[in-house]
């Protein structure tokens, strides 16, 4: 039998590495992911950043000094404001636990109804209707309990990871440039590193425009709350309100942990929260097939259309995860797809003479 030529060693062990590679990034798929979410959070605080490195009474044109500053800030902030809610959000947070078992158990035996027949005004039909209705589905309701339980352990371990982001952020923040071209000029051969950082240029310029989204829609997602908690009169109202727009930027369990708080906060407090948890239903709807398409497309330059289809493909595919990473995903296949064009068909134009020295592509590193 002989031994196989050179190409077909080659195209084997090609597909072995390949292979190879695919199974070590799945077993390490929690920690990339960490990592491409501490990418994310970097964009997202790199303006402040750019701004005190311009603008810094002390450490003017210094990045290093800079990121220092934005996190101090953000540290002082966040004491001020656990100074002033946290202690009135505890106490709440202890009477909604002992709560939970009592609303519960109301829900399953259908108690609840003729409660909400005297907040409301309902008619005895209207209570009937309701009881009916709760008595029917008394074994989904008792099975709430374990889905809760669940939810919580899992948001435990979420919160923990989120706290990890911050600081792997702070090295992409202060280095990021010199990671970048550093993996360009190991990685890519020389003939192609023009091309390479034109595709990198791009690919920075459309993460900075996604993470311009997503505080888009979570500046309206807090004057959506904060208005509505104003109308119902909800307490906290402001507390509650900053708390859903900082969740806005983790998907399905964001909103639905707004949902969650607000509602129980309401049910505590004997507000309108039949009226507030419509509220919010209707405007999940607003913002998922309105909202989040158009403003995404128009920093994307993606379709609308688009955008809905790839967000329901992640679902699909990844979960929450695949809905967060499912839009920048397909705005970068779009890119490379639309730069490879243009250079095969016209030796990519202006970009054939572009320097191997581009601008940092993560963030902008200045140097000390």
């Amino acid at each position: 039998m002989a031994f196989p030529d050179r190409r077909t060693a080659n195209i084997v062990l090609t597909t072995l590495f390949v292979v190879m590679l695919c199974a070590a990034v799945y077993c390490a798929r929690r920690i990339i992911l960490i990592f491409v979410f501490s990418i994310f959070f970097a964009y997202l605080i790199d303006p402040m950043v750019k701004f005190l490195q311009r603008h810094s009474l002390f450490f003017k044109n210094l990045r290093g000094p800079a990121v220092v500053e934005v996190y101090l800030a953000f540290v002082i902030l966040i004491a001020i404001v656990g100074y002033t809610f946290a202690p009135r959000l505890a106490r709440n947070t202890v009477k909604l636990i002992d709560e939970v078992p009592v609303l519960l158990e109301g829900l399953s035996t259908g108690d609840i109804a003729s409660d909400l027949r005297g907040k409301y005004g309902w008619s005895h039909e209207q209570e009937l209707r309701f009881r009916f209705f709760l008595v029917k589905h008394k074994e989904d309701i008792e099975h709430l309990i374990p889905v809760v339980d669940r939810y919580l352990s899992n948001s435990v371990v979420v919160l923990g990871w989120l706290f990890l982001l911050p600081v792997l952020a702070i090295f992409f923040l202060r280095d990021g440039g010199h990671m970048a071209g550093t993996l360009i000029q190991l990685l890519v051969p020389a003939e192609r590193r023009a091309r390479v950082h034109v595709l990198a240029n791009e690919l920075h310029k459309m993460l900075a425009g996604y993470m311009r989204a997503q505080v888009l829609l979570c500046g309206f997602s807090f004057l959506f709350y904060s208005g509505a908690l104003l109308l119902l009169r909800f307490p906290f109202a402001m507390a509650l309100a900053v708390l859903g727009g900082l969740l806005e930027f983790i998907p399905v369990v964001g909103w639905t942990s707004t949902f969650a708080v607000i509602v129980g906060v309401g049910i505590v407090n004997q507000s309108h929260w039949i009226w507030m948890a419509a509220l919010l239903s209707i405007w999940r709807l607003i913002q998922d097939y309105i909202a989040l398409p158009r403003i995404m497309g128009q920093q994307l330059k993606i379709h609308p259309l688009a955008a809905i289809f790839a967000a329901l493909v992640g679902a699909e595919l990844g979960g929450i995860i695949g809905i967060y990473l499912a839009i920048p995903v397909m705005a970068s296949i779009r890119l490379i797809l639309a730069l490879g064009g243009e250079g095969s068909q016209q030796g990519y134009g202006r970009h054939a003479g572009v320097s191997e020295k581009q601008p940092p592509i993560l963030a902008e590193t200045m140097t000390n």
